[in-house]
């Protein structure tokens, strides 16, 4: 049976799909990137299905947030890391349709570059009105 992308997570948390699971609990689970970017990568996952992070329930966001802050520190302390890079694709680049915090081992010098992008500059005036539309929608 070959597995669709939407069901590797779900697969996972089910016990149906082989992955090296760092840790479990009620709401979230954490295993190791099959794919990593360096040793140690660990992807962070609510249990239950969620797509993505603008649909992740108001509930879930501790447990969630506060494994990856663990794991942030787990990294560093189990492996010898100086530090992390904590990243969640949302619809763009998400390759798997189930919310996933990406939680990576940094150490100065290690040749990440993928996840840094072209810088920009805001015309005059256009920060202010870039700031206001943002503050619109949270509160709409």
């Amino acid at each position: 049976m070959e597995i669709q992308p939407r069901d590797l997570v779900c697969g996972i948390v089910a016990g149906e799909i082989d992955a090296h699971v760092v840790h479990r609990d009620e709401h979230v689970i954490a295993f190791l990137d099959h794919r990593p970017v360096f040793k140690g990568h660990v992807l962070v996952c609510p249990v239950t299905h969620v797509d993505t992070l603008v649909d992740l329930p108001a509930d879930l966001a501790t447990p969630l947030f506060s494994m990856v802050q663990r794991m942030a520190a787990a990294v560093v302390d189990a492996l010898g890391a100086q530090g992390s890079f904590t990243a969640i694709n949302t619809v763009v680049s998400q390759s798997v349709p189930h919310l996933h915090v990406h939680v990576v081992p940094r150490t100065k010098g290690d040749g990440l570059r993928g996840f840094f992008w072209p810088r920009t500059r805001y015309d005059e005036g256009e920060a202010s009105q870039y700031s206001a539309r943002l503050r619109a929608a949270l509160f709409q």
